[in-house]
């Protein structure tokens, strides 16, 4: 009963981290203080939260094989799920706020933005991800399911083609994310993948020897 506890209480916290971005930004909105572009404030901070949100998801497994801590495969689902809420909602307020609901004007905007086009095929891959992301799910598709899972990777350059069209002009910020993308890839090759255990083992064996050094 502890153990389960434990779990739910972790389970409640990473809710809770995931869902606090999202209150923080709905409330600077609603008290004046997201500029003078409120609309395109919750725009771009929900584009980088999904970004955000999906490169951690991609981090738990690494995680998991470098510390054998069952915390990280527990929110792995829950944090995919996140990825999807945020990616919809970033889809939701560039409807609502840039579009403004008038639909006759999207025509004219898949032409001057296409990087529209390319973020729209990031978030119907996160949504066949988060559909398929149960049980039923895995015993239906067998094999596949893996296979249609590491169409992760895939989304996640798009999601990163998507953001250097958008902030072109300013790459600082962008070459941040791809570079911690470029580290979470590297993970899953197959040798820095065999090398995770090792290294795990490797700084357990030097964190013990620090601790039991004489002084």
């Amino acid at each position: 009963m502890a153990t389960q506890r434990k779990w739910r209480l972790w389970r409640s916290g990473v809710f809770l981290a995931a869902l606090a971005p999202l209150v923080l930004w709905g409330w600077q909105v609603a008290n004046n203080a997201a500029g003078p572009e409120p609309g395109r404030y919750l725009l771009l901070n929900i584009g980088q939260g999904a970004l955000w949100m999906l490169l951690l998801t991609l981090s738990l497994t690494p995680l998991t094989k470098l510390t054998r801590w069952k915390g990280f495969a527990l929110i792995r689902r829950q944090l995919g799920l996140w990825t999807l809420a945020y990616a919809f909602l970033h889809m939701l307020s560039y409807v609502l706020f840039i579009l403004a609901l008038d639909w006759a004007m999207l025509g004219s905007e898949l032409v001057k933005r296409p990087y529209i086009i390319v973020g729209m095929l990031a978030l119907i891959g996160l949504g066949a991800l988060g559909l398929t992301s149960n049980r039923w799910s895995m015993r239906r598709l067998g094999k596949r399911w893996k296979t249609l899972h590491r169409l992760a990777y895939p989304i996640l350059g798009l999601v990163l083609l998507h953001f250097l069209w958008v902030v072109r002009a300013d790459l600082g910020q962008w070459t941040m994310y791809a570079m911690v993308s470029a580290l979470v890839m590297a993970t899953r090759l197959p040798p820095v993948a065999r090398m995770l255990p090792k290294l795990r083992q490797r700084l357990a064996s030097a964190w013990i020897s620090s601790i039991t050094r004489p002084l």
